[in-house]
């Protein structure tokens, strides 16, 4: 059967009529950014990380009661002497630990927490260490070339594991304390 539709009145009334039609009737979700996915895998990750432990995970806006801070923090970040440790060209050094659930959510997710932290942190320091040297990004970039490879290729595993973390939420088990 048709149906007849009224005629447009301008050819700007066409193209709501044009994007319905071609949508087939309905509009696409929104599909995340991997950041988004990625951010959402951790914090999944890290909340039932803080469960098993038998903390309730901080929520924005929301400060944990004061005896329980120092636990969370602990057992979110990790505790005493700092594991990981990359000093930047500008002289700034940058520390992580690798055992507390964001370390443990970090390795599910990137396969190598400690390579994911040294080309993190490199890759996320780049303009810095430009401006630092006085060197342009491009040249820059192009030193760092095999970080910036590891760093593509860790985010992508890191996109599918998220995706698996997030499509099957007993997965989120599987990972160490």
């Amino acid at each position: 059967m048709r149906v007849p539709l009224p005629p447009p009145r301008s050819a700007a009334g066409l193209l709501p009529l044009l994007g319905f039609l071609l949508t087939g009737c309905s509009a696409a979700a929104p599909v995340p950014a991997p950041d988004e996915v990625i951010n959402a895998a951790t914090q999944a990750l890290t909340d039932a990380c803080l469960t098993r432990q038998g903390l309730t995970p901080p929520r924005r806006g929301q400060s944990p009661p004061p005896a329980h801070e120092q636990q969370i923090t602990s057992a979110l970040f990790g505790n005493g002497p700092t594991e990981l440790s990359l000093t930047l060209p500008t002289g700034y050094v940058v520390r992580a630990h690798t055992d507390g659930c964001l370390g443990a959510a970090q390795q599910r997710l990137y396969g190598d927490q400690r390579r994911w932290f040294r080309v993190s942190v490199i890759v996320n320091n780049l303009e810095a260490e430009a401006s630092h040297t006085q060197r342009p990004l491009s040249e820059v970039r192009d030193r760092h070339r095999a970080d910036l490879a590891d760093w593509h290729r860790m985010r992508t595993r890191a996109l599918s594991e998220a995706t698996t973390v997030l499509n099957h939420p007993s997965s989120q088990g599987d990972m160490p304390r």
